[in-house]
């Protein structure tokens, strides 16, 4: 399981979160992303990235009052 940080990227994290994904986790592997929330529109977008990613969104919680983390886990492909 990994942690990763993308709260300094503000609204532009998904590129940078499916890149990490793909690099930084091996099949079947959790990764942790936190993230800024900002537009609350980023919530359901994010699940929506992970989905049509392949992945599984195994939770996604809201961390603290600006801050929102996903749990997800790579799907062999």
């Amino acid at each position: 399981m990994k942690r990763f940080d993308l709260r300094h990227l503000k609204n532009d994290f998904y590129n940078r979160m499916g890149e990490l994904i793909d690099s930084e986790l091996t099949n079947e592997e959790v990764g942790i992303f936190l993230f800024e929330i900002g537009d609350f529109e980023n919530i359901p977008k994010s699940a929506d990235f992970i989905k049509n990613r392949g992945d599984i969104l195994m939770n996604s919680i809201r961390f603290n009052q600006v801050d929102w983390t996903l749990v997800v886990k790579k799907r062999s492909k």
